[in-house]
């Protein structure tokens, strides 16, 4: 395992605005270091005035690849060669491979998530899903979950039109898998769940400011054997994972669906397995 930068060094990257808080740069980095491929990967925060100007200077450096957070995950796809399937479906790229040259754009956030669900032993096929949230994250779970044969998708979200806009691309899509939308409401949100494998906040809520709220209000909405997961990982538990602890759920926080993510894209840029217990065992030993 070495650690030394040499004249062969290649460079993977991150892009964002924020990038500070990211654990890429430490999980990537880590996965290298053991395999011994002599990749680094590097964070940097970049306006989106700049991000045409970045991405460019990516490909003329003949950099392995890089991933894109916000604010550039949709505003990166112009810039692209082209792009992946489920990437077009979602409309947001998070990884992209430089083949010569070539820029190739994935999304591997929906497949990141559903690989947390199969590491706890949950199902998707033939199951019921509950998703809060109509945002970036929350189409690229819901698209993913359609195509790994979820049977229905319960969607909760404030604003009509982008959940709309999601119910309509299913439908369209993978019409295969039922999906409703529904406004935020207790009263709907215990009758949805009655028969949900598993449910799930997409949205920001239970972290930064608003670490001491729920969008779930009551805990009835909460029972066993409910599978209850959030996609925020800092911090471990949000609110609404404690309270459905306390009732007896399954609780999923979202560091899993970091760790897929980038073992994801980990292999499309070397070929090779991340070493997810490592990375995990990483993660949770801090």
């Amino acid at each position: 395992m070495s650690e030394k930068i040499s004249g062969e060094t290649k460079l993977v990257a991150l892009l964002g605005d924020p990038v500070k808080h990211s654990k890429s740069p430490e999980m990537h980095n880590l996965g290298f270091q053991y395999l011994g491929i002599d990749y680094i990967y590097m964070a940097f925060e970049v306006k989106e005035r700049h991000l045409k100007d970045a991405v460019e200077g990516l490909r003329s450096l003949n950099a392995v690849g890089f991933n894109l957070t916000m604010p550039h995950k949709q505003a990166v796809i112009p810039l692209l060669d082209e792009i992946s399937e489920e990437a077009k479906l979602c409309g947001a790229v998070n990884t992209v491979k430089n083949d010569n040259g070539k820029l190739i754009g994935y999304n591997t956030d929906g497949m990141g998530f559903v690989r947390s669900l199969y590491d706890e032993g949950i199902q998707v096929e033939g199951n019921k899903f509950t998703v809060i949230g109509a945002g970036g994250a929350a189409k690229s779970i819901v698209i993913r979950l359609a195509m790994e044969g979820a049977e229905e998708i319960a969607l909760f979200n404030r604003s009509k039109q982008p959940a709309n806009s999601l119910v309509q691309l299913i439908n369209a899509y993978i019409p295969r898998c039922k999906i409703n939308w529904f406004e935020i409401n207790m009263d709907i949100f215990k009758e949805q769940c009655k028969d949900s494998a598993v449910l799930i906040n997409t949205t920001n809520v239970g972290m930064g400011n608003s670490i001491n709220e729920s969008i779930i209000t009551d805990p009835d909405v909460f029972h066993h054997p409910l599978v209850v997961a959030d996609i925020i990982y800092s911090p471990a538990k949000t609110k609404m994972l404690k309270m459905a602890e306390k009732e007896g759920c399954h609780i999923i926080n979202g560091s899993g669906m970091i760790i897929g993510q980038g073992a994801l894209a980990f292999k499309i840029w070397t070929g090779c397995e991340m070493p997810v217990d490592l990375v995990r065992n990483s993660f949770t030993g801090q």
